[in-house]
């Protein structure tokens, strides 16, 4: 083992030695530092911004969030004026919050799904085309968002023709049924990212890892829900709070395929609403932003490991 150890020292001495130096200076004191300053810097105004939300209504329009030590004053009556007020100037936000949990979860399940099964298609089953495929998908990634709104919105309110004749029908969906439009379309704009993302995961893959298993008799099937899940859950994970971000603090597609009213519109819908018509109300932004805040927060946190080994995977060889 000694003799082993040593070898490799001795072959790449200046590899190790390389990564020692970076290894000393982000562990070094001047490092650490900095990222403390970096970390404070960039919570100081989400932490405002929960003072700002549990401060009363009088002090938040008169005084800045910081004057808060001086003449702590804590109320909870925005969140429920935010949440459960039935006047029309509250924010009446908890059916909204309930439409952005609607609208996000399956956004993000669908892609994941699809996203997973097409990586594993183009990086395990052989057939004819298939790099031309990946090249595809992969220059989807540079088409605007925008540009496909249109169309995708005249898909939906007038079918397909094609010389006059109807072949796919329009979905005139209303009402709380037009959350199918916004999961199809949040769908169509993640897998393009989804697929390169987990296709350069799946390729990574040991090769004889996968001829083992074809040998011993497993199916696809098999070998994608048994080996390959497994394998790749940090990619998963990493793809998926990221398309829960997105499609969470999404405004746009939401605003144009879901509407502005309160059976269907997600959060983001009803904080533009308050900050256009109502931008005086300090206490209630302040509070229906935390809202909108602390979900995705609580998220990012609980699969903060799984992003982080998402994003160092294949990063080291060998």
């Amino acid at each position: 083992m000694t003799t082993v150890s040593s070898t490799v020292a001795a072959v790449r001495p200046g590899e190790e030695s390389a990564a020692g130096r970076v290894r000393k200076r982000l562990t070094s004191r001047t490092a650490s530092l900095a990222a403390i300053v970096i970390a404070v810097l960039w919570t100081t105004p989400t932490f405002g911004l929960f003072l700002s939300s549990l401060r009363p209504e009088d002090q938040i329009k008169s005084t800045g969030w910081w004057t808060f030590f001086s003449d702590p004053q804590i109320t909870l009556e925005n969140y429920q004026e935010v949440l459960f007020g039935t006047s029309s100037s509250s924010g009446q936000m908890a059916s909204f919050l309930v439409n952005s949990l609607v609208i996000t979860i399956p956004s993000v399940l669908f892609p994941l799904a699809f996203a997973a099964f097409a990586a594993y298609a183009l990086a395990w089953v052989p057939f004819r085309g298939r790099n031309w495929v990946y090249i595809g998908i992969f220059a989807l990634q540079v088409v605007p968002l925008q540009m496909s709104l249109v169309p995708l919105l005249s898909f939906f309110s007038e079918g397909v023709s094609v010389f006059g004749t109807q072949i796919l029908p329009a979905w005139n969906l209303e009402g709380p049924a037009r959350f199918a439009q916004v999961w199809f379309a949040h769908t169509c704009f993640a897998l393009p990212l989804g697929v390169f993302l987990l296709h350069n995961f799946m390729s990574e893959l040991p090769g004889e890892l996968m001829e083992a298993a074809r040998v011993d008799g497993a199916t696809h099937g098999v070998v994608f829900r048994r080996l390959v899940l497994p394998l790749v859950a940090p990619a998963l994970a990493t793809f998926g709070i990221f398309q829960f971000l997105w499609v969470w603090n999404d405004l746009l597609v939401a605003l144009i395929f879901a509407g502005g009213t309160a059976d269907s519109a997600p959060m983001t819908v009803r904080l533009a609403q308050m900050a256009g018509t109502r931008g005086n109300e300090w206490q209630r932004l302040t509070a229906g932003a935390f809202v909108s805040l602390v979900i995705p927060l609580v998220v990012f946190l609980s699969m903060q490991r799984y992003f982080v080994r998402g994003l160092l995977a294949g990063s080291v060889k060998g």
